[in-house]
């Protein structure tokens, strides 16, 4: 009798399992457990399996005997099943009821979207600490029905999943600390902060790689919203006014911030960019990955003062007057130009004298080229003077030797005096007997 494709398609957890941790591949066996097979189990004599298990793209569908799965997996604490076929939970929730220390989960890229959750299956996810959904397009009711039946998940990856919407929870999930949200689709700030009503104690919130336009809520609204949110990720976000990067003073607890590549500041300069925000958050430690100094916040904070000080009182932020307040009305930096400068010298070559501009960046090699191309010297050596008219008499002139010296450290002024001499060859005479 023939076997369909579908028979010949189908990997269970349980062969990949016995396939990838042969004993045949770990030869030393270390780092692992030596699982004995069951009576009757189709499983190779023994497994050497560690407490990690990594079976991500291997094609599995199916759980496949769960006895097998609960003898062999009593100690796994994390399971990595990305990028597999799995797409019914009954298979899912097979595997998972019988890894009882089941803490990491990690389901990324299975074909989760339309596949609903009956919430009598999710309290075998109760153990589980950090799940991982990337790119399953997971449904936000099944996303509700896991989180329920997870008290002490802390840590949930919900990335590429096409989200333009956050659907309410009828319940919150108050173990949650990190939502990782990237690289979808939301754009209103009514969306996110629905994320401080289902997950009142998030730490951390990363929204980077989605169109948020706005922080829209009031000074009075965003504490309550998220009260012990330390660290977001805004990063590539919509954000276009200075306002919203003030209303992220009004998270109580936030040290860490991070902004690139958001439209208010693609106009600044890189040291612009990074004053004018350590300047608008006083609190935050953590900027764009970087640790703040006080050093660095005290100058950003002082930048910031000149930066608005010739702006018309109405269109000042309200940070300016609270940082005058501080240090007071700034007088402006004074400029200094510490670019190399052009000087004019007079070069002498024999009984010839001619006015040239030297640019002082240049080396004396530089400057050796020059002269023979200015002044049609002759190929063969010649030897290169700097005289300086206000100190010769003194000291006389000063012969350029070293070819790699830049010139501008001779000091070489206005009115100075290049000379220009030939080598002159020494020649051994005999004398005659």
């Amino acid at each position: 009798m023939e076997t369909s494709s579908d028979e010949e398609e189908m990997r269970t957890f349980v062969q990949v399992l016995s396939e990838k941790y042969n004993p045949e591949n770990f030869p030393y066996g270390q780092g692992v457990m030596v699982m004995p097979s069951l009576p009757g189990s189709p499983v190779k004599d023994r497994l050497f399996l560690p407490c990690s298990l990594v079976l991500s793209d291997s094609g599995i569908n199916k759980a496949g005997d769960r006895s097998d799965i609960a003898a062999f997996c009593a100690h796994v604490a994390e399971l990595d099943l990305s990028q597999n076929h799995l797409n019914d939970w009954a298979e899912i929730c097979g595997i998972v009821s019988n890894i009882p220390h089941l803490d990491f989960l990690n389901l990324s890229m299975n074909p989760l979207s339309g596949i609903e959750l009956e919430p009598s299956m999710a309290e075998v996810f109760s153990r589980v600490r950090q799940l991982v959904l990337i790119n399953t397009h997971i449904s936000w009711d099944t996303v509700h029905t896991l989180t329920k039946h997870t008290p002490k998940l802390e840590e949930l990856f919900l990335c590429l999943n096409g989200y333009n919407t956050v659907s309410e929870s009828p319940t919150s999930c108050p173990s949650l600390r990190l939502l990782q949200i990237t690289d979808n689709q939301l754009q209103e700030w009514a969306e996110v902060r629905k994320f401080g009503q289902i997950y009142p104690s998030l730490i951390t919130l990363v929204l980077a790689n989605n169109s948020v336009d706005s922080v829209g809520d009031t000074p009075e609204t965003l504490p309550q919203l998220f009260p012990n949110l330390r660290s977001i990720n805004l990063n590539n976000s919509g954000l276009s006014k200075w306002a919203d990067i003030e209303r992220l003073n009004f998270f109580p607890k936030l040290k860490e911030v991070k902004l690139k590549g958001i439209p208010l500041l693609q106009t600044y300069s890189n040291h612009e960019r990074c004053s004018l925000l350590l300047a608008q958050l006083p609190s935050v430690v953590l900027l764009n990955g970087s640790t703040v100094s006080e050093g660095e916040r005290e100058d950003a904070e002082r930048f910031f003062i000149r930066y608005y000080q010739d702006i018309p009182e109405l269109d000042l932020p309200e940070r300016y007057h609270v940082l005058v307040s501080k240090y007071g009305k700034l007088a402006p930096l004074v400029e200094v130009d510490l670019s190399p400068r052009s000087t004019m010298v007079d070069v002498r070559w024999g009984d010839k004298v001619e006015a040239i501009s030297l640019r002082l960046e240049q080396t004396v090699c530089d400057l050796r080229k020059h002269l023979r191309a200015l002044l049609q010297l002759p190929t063969s050596g010649i030897r290169l003077f700097y005289i300086n008219r206000e100190m010769c008499s003194a000291f006389g002139p000063e012969e350029l030797k070293c070819g790699s010296r830049a010139l501008h450290s001779y000091r070489i002024q206005d009115g100075d005096e290049i000379l220009v001499v030939p080598k002159v060859k020494s020649r051994c005479s005999s004398s005659d007997h």
